[in-house]
């Protein structure tokens, strides 16, 4: 364990973040340097706090298991090798869960039941930060070779953990994106105030390295249909996502200006490498972001870096309380209000507000999103007599969330078997109704963490390496995709 006193001696602290009036003029990360060199002077201090808690609730609050009082111990003695290896046992990409994760495992800190938690995702980030800065993150490459295939259809981060996994397995993996570069949402759906490209494109380096092919600009379902690449490859995992949006059925939703969250996102976030078609640029214009949840704050933060006039974020559900409810004690993890680097940056945030419609001028133009405050103090909202209104705009987000797969293509010309929610259905080794062809990541959990992600990708190559061998695999035991549900 680490200082033994340490969580009595040393009060939380995290990382700064770079003053709004400077960070809203450029698409570099929130923090001065990068997160984890943010943290560096003072991360030791805070890995100190780390107590000898007996029983480590961070575990069970991590989907990956992280193996966090090591890794904090490893800190506080300056052995910043080691720690690094400890954190790569359990999570192929820290520096993503370590920039985007909301931290679950802090909810669940011990000395968080008592105190302010220990900063268990500053010092993660720090861990690899600093292991990429010190040239410590080194391709790692299979003793020999299986002579197996394997397709990868999506590289977002289960896909990405899941082809890393396999190929260090002795595989030969191929993973196909759609997109004109590796990624998925990593790439275009994070913008790069939260995740710098370069972040992406190293771990891309060390994967083709490692051994692991890479086929981009590729839509399986149409350039190569489903029944090919079963043929051709001995093992198909699926980590397309959730990409298929939930919509607003109101009036005035095909006015031009209202867009899906993740059309603006991945046109601004391509737009920083060069010309695209039909550009969304909120430059000047009164923009509304339906939806409060993280997308809905990405399209809020890009908003303002593009000149937004003014932007306005609006929530359905009531505002979270500052305190833990008594029906969400610890570890679980609780809605409680959480103020998103976006948040900071100079926007306006309603809640209990639903959207009634859509206005437009003469002409045909988006003036306005038609509102109205909603009651919750039954099961349902009510809407408030009297409170509806109309809120200028000229740009819409809708940031609703996903349902599920896109099941028109792959999906549906495979004959996969979908559950209950829409998702593709698996059993507990992460194989589909289709035998050969395993789902992991949103396209068979749901919409989902960045954390569940990873965790998905590596239980589902478990679950793909025992298929092709024959017998149990090496790689980490796999969650149940069942039991995964009950967890945040």
């Amino acid at each position: 364990m680490a200082d033994s006193l340490g969580f009595m001696k040393t009060p939380r602290k995290v990382a700064v973040r770079r003053e709004v009036g400077e960070r809203v003029h450029d698409w570099r990360e929130v923090y001065p340097g990068t997160p984890g060199e943010a943290v560096l002077p003072f991360i030791e201090q805070q890995a100190s706090r780390c107590m000898d808690c007996g029983v480590p609730f961070c575990h069970f609050s991590c989907p990956l298991g992280n193996l966090i009082p090591e890794w904090n111990d490893l800190i506080w003695r300056d052995e910043w090798q080691a720690a690094a290896e400890r954190l790569h046992a359990t999570n192929n990409f820290p520096e993503f869960t370590g920039r985007l994760c909301p931290a679950l495992c802090e909810a669940g800190c011990v000395l968080g039941s008592v105190r302010e938690p220990v900063t268990i995702r500053n010092a993660e980030v720090a861990i690899i930060d600093k292991a990429w800065s010190d040239l410590r993150v080194t391709p790692i490459s299979p003793d020999w070779h299986t002579l197996r295939t394997i397709a990868v259809v999506g590289s977002g981060p289960a896909g990405l953990a899941a082809a890393q996994q396999l190929t260090r397995a002795g595989h030969t993996v191929v993973v196909y994106e759609r997109d004109d570069a590796p990624g998925g949402l990593l790439r275009y759906g994070i913008p790069a105030f939260k995740l710098e490209k370069q972040v992406v494109d190293r771990r891309i380096k060390q994967m083709v390295l490692e051994g692991t092919t890479f086929k981009t600009n590729t839509h399986i379902g149409r350039d190569i249909t489903g029944a090919q690449l079963v043929e051709r490859f001995d093992a198909v995992v699926l980590a397309t996502g959730a990409t298929k949006a939930r919509d607003l059925d109101v009036p005035g939703r095909a006015l031009p200006g209202v867009h899906q969250a993740m059309e603006y996102l991945t046109k601004a976030t391509k737009a920083l490498s060069g010309p695209v078609g039909d550009p969304i640029d909120a430059a000047g214009l009164r923009v509304v972001v339906i939806g409060g949840g993280d997308t809905g704050a990405d399209c809020v933060g890009t908003a303002l870096r593009q000149g937004a006039a003014s932007v306005t974020s609006l929530e359905i559900m009531p505002q979270p309380p500052v305190a833990c409810p008594a029906n969400q004690p610890w570890p679980t993890y609780p809605s409680i209000q959480r103020t998103s680097s976006s948040a900071e940056e100079g926007s306006d945030k309603l809640f209990s507000v639903s959207t009634l419609g859509f206005v437009a001028d003469a002409a045909g133009a988006l003036t306005g999103v038609e509102v109205v405050d909603v009651d919750w103090t039954g099961s349902t909202p009510q809407p408030i007599p009297g409170t509806q209104r109309v809120i200028d705009a000229d740009l819409v987000c809708l940031a609703l969330g996903f349902l599920g797969p896109e099941q028109d293509g792959l999906v549906n010309e495979l004959g996969l078997q979908l559950d209950e929610r829409g998702n593709i259905a698996r059993d507990s080794s992460f194989a589909t109704s289709v035998p050969g062809v395993f789902a992991c990541g949103d396209c068979g959990r749901g919409q989902s963490l960045i954390v569940w992600a990873i965790a998905e990708g590596r239980s589902a190559a478990n679950g793909v390496d025992s298929y092709l061998q024959g017998h149990e695999s090496a790689l980490p035991k796999p969650i149940c995709p069942d039991a995964a549900l009950l967890r945040v």
